[in-house]
């Protein structure tokens, strides 16, 4: 949240090991600290209500010390590195209003921005966790092939040309290169492909992946230590660090303001000092300091950021920083990942053909029967387009091709068009894989009899939400690690013109570097692959529901379902409450502009000074309350509405 009100940038180094166990917040000095200079500074306005002074000024000075104990010491180590905000600022307000005598208000200051850094550093911190769960996909140990014997080492000892064993369940450790054996992989941790990869000798595989199927053996092309997960960590570490070094919006007013005011202040009581009485225009020189503090700014922008963040959360969006809901509402061009995003990650069969003579039932039977003995999600699709169907005999499996077995006394053969002849359906077969799909193809004996498309269908709400989006002048574009065919035909469905297919995790986020040449954007995904996108993004937005950990944690945004109507919602959302925050900023900036004249010629004393301050921060509280409107349920076209019932 302090991203609003400028505070300084945890010094955490992004990416650094972190306790999967949070402490709890007793024992955590970055939240406790700012909450006991709150307690110690209403204790000291109870005491001071009841008269008793001297009590109530220690615990004003303790309340004072705590609070600025968490911004005044980042502020200065700033300051000699040549950075200026509005922490400084503050800190340089917080010592006018004590030299003047004012330590209540200097407390109140110390710990109003204090709580404030506090809730920023936890939504930091939450953003952190996580990062190196990318590397468990990665086993501890390998087996290779030494003097033609297998040898289990440790995973970050291998080394390039060695002969990994990779067995059907087991994870690729590193890149390579197969040798030998034929085998599904999943890579949707990597590519974000729902549909098992075939592979064969000569094909590359990556890190991570898991073999599905057959034995191979993998030449290694990367070292343990040095793999296409390892990239992506480094990916993200580094679009985070990035992130986190460009100036807030708060921190780019204090940058001219800083310098401005002490200029001002110093003129004054040196000129004022030179023609006049000395010990009043330094007076006069703290007041104006004390003119110049960004009260409003400080408070109102923050409880604007927080209004709209739990806003926000109540409609299933949870925004992470006050700098992420800034960004947010600049947003003019979204990236959105294919699977699982704008996909249900749900194959199914979608086109069933058949030869003369045979049913769309029969064929499924046949193929239901083979497959409900396979775990490949092609075999869980036709299984359960065809529930019931009696399971197989004789059943046999050539690894990265298909199965065979015996049913109702004929033997049956399903498997890729790759392998086995479409026949007369060729043509068909074509026309279905130019759809998107991934064929599965039906031999009865020799004969092809029937051909089953399978296809990741489209969530039925995406073509509404791309519309509602292009009304609100947000642009799409899809990135995807799917085979450019399939993407193009649910990127047409879905009304997207602009796709980028066949794209490893550096080749999004080089898109999205791309992309932000013409303005801001956002990127919406789900897994472990899009994580270097997410980081890079001006905002990332993660499936929360059913993304992964790795993804949640590498975006500043967080969709606790999975209905991408949220998503103009969000825009929506924020784009509103970014504006709540320009007229907080306008307003808090108006005051100064208006008080520092009047102080520095004495017109306003320091009391009113303050006065002033707490009128206006009565009005821009409020104002900035209208940042959380009632929750609403998300827009749906009458379209929409009939593709769901459906």
């Amino acid at each position: 949240m302090s991203a609003a009100c400028g505070c300084d940038e945890p010094e955490t180094v992004v990416g650094e090991e972190v306790d999967e166990h949070e402490r709890p917040r007793w024992r955590d000095r970055g939240v406790m600290v700012p909450v006991c200079s709150g307690l110690a500074f209403g204790a000291g306005l109870v005491l001071e209500w009841s008269g008793l002074e001297t009590p109530a000024l220690v615990l004003f000075w303790i309340g004072l010390l705590l609070g600025a104990s968490t911004f005044t010491p980042g502020a200065i180590r700033k300051l000699f590195r040549g950075k200026l905000g509005i922490g400084l600022l503050m800190t340089i307000s917080a010592v006018g209003a004590v030299t003047l005598g004012y330590v209540e208000e200097a407390a109140a200051l110390a710990f109003l921005y204090s709580i404030a850094e506090a809730l920023e550093d936890k939504a930091m911190d939450r953003a952190r966790n996580g990062l190196r769960a990318l590397l468990k996909l990665v086993p501890e140990t390998a087996t290779i092939r030494r003097d033609g014997a297998p040898v289990e080492v440790a995973a970050k000892d291998l080394a390039v040309g060695q002969l990994m064993l990779v067995r059907p369940g087991e994870r690729v450790a590193t890149d390579g290169v197969v040798r030998s054996g034929r085998s599904n992989l999943d890579t949707s941790a990597i590519t974000g492909e729902s549909i098992p990869v075939e592979v064969e000798p000569g094909d590359a595989v990556n890190a991570g992946a898991i073999n599905t199927a057959g034995v191979m053996e993998v030449e290694a092309t990367a070292a343990g230590t040095d793999n296409s997960l390892t990239t992506i960590v480094e990916l993200v570490e580094r679009a985070q660090s990035e992130k986190g070094d460009r100036a807030r919006l708060a921190d780019r007013i204090a940058r001219p303001l800083v310098p401005g005011v002490l200029v001002l202040a110093a003129l004054v009581a040196l000129v004022g000092s030179l023609l006049g009485d000395r010990e009043l225009w330094i007076t006069r020189a703290l007041v104006v300091l004390v003119a110049a503090s960004p009260c409003a700014l400080a408070i109102s922008v923050p409880l604007t950021v927080v209004a709209a963040i739990g806003a926000a959360s109540k409609f299933g969006v949870i925004i992470k920083s006050g700098a992420a809901f800034e960004r947010f509402g600049t947003i003019r061009h979204v990236a959105v990942d294919k699977t699982g995003t704008l996909t249900r990650n749900e194959p199914a069969v979608s086109a069933v053909l058949t030869s003369d003579g045979v049913t769309e039932a029969q064929a499924l039977a046949w193929a239901a029967a083979l497959e409900q003995h396979s775990t490949h999600p092609l075999a869980a699709a036709i299984t359960a387009a065809a529930p019931g169907a009696p399971a197989a005999n004789a059943m046999s499996e050539k690894a990265g091709h298909g199965i065979e077995g015996t049913y109702d006394g004929a033997r049956i053969t399903v498997g890729s068009p790759r392998w086995l002849d479409a026949g007369e359906l060729s043509p068909q077969v074509e026309s279905l894989e130019e759809q998107g799909m991934t064929v599965v193809i039906v031999h009865r004996g020799d004969k092809p009899v029937a051909a089953i498309g399978v296809r990741d269908e489209l969530r039925p709400e995406v073509p509404d939400v791309v519309s509602v989006l292009a009304s609100q002048g947000v642009g799409v574009t899809m990135l995807t690690g799917d085979n450019g065919r399939t993407a193009r035909a649910l990127a047409a469905q879905a009304g997207i013109a602009d796709v980028r297919a066949e794209l490893r995790p550096e080749d999004k986020a080089a898109a999205i570097g791309e992309l932000r040449r013409n303005g801001s954007v956002a990127m919406i995904g789900d897994g472990i692959n899009d994580a270097p996108a997410l980081a890079a993004a001006d905002i990332g937005i993660a499936m929360g529901a059913i993304g992964s950990d790795a993804a949640i944690e590498s975006a500043d945004v967080a969709f606790t379902g999975h209905d991408l109507r949220l998503l103009p919602r969000a825009f929506e959302h924020a784009q509103r409450g970014r504006r709540v925050i320009n007229q907080n900023i306008v307003l808090s900036l108006l005051i100064i502009t208006a008080l520092l004249p009047l102080a520095m010629f004495g017109v306003l004393g320091l009391a009113a000074v303050v006065l002033v301050h707490e009128i206006a921060e009565v009005i821009v509280i409020l104002n900035g309350l209208r940042a959380a409107p009632r929750p609403t349920a998300p827009r749906v076209s009458s379209a929409t509405r009939e593709r769901v019932s459906a």
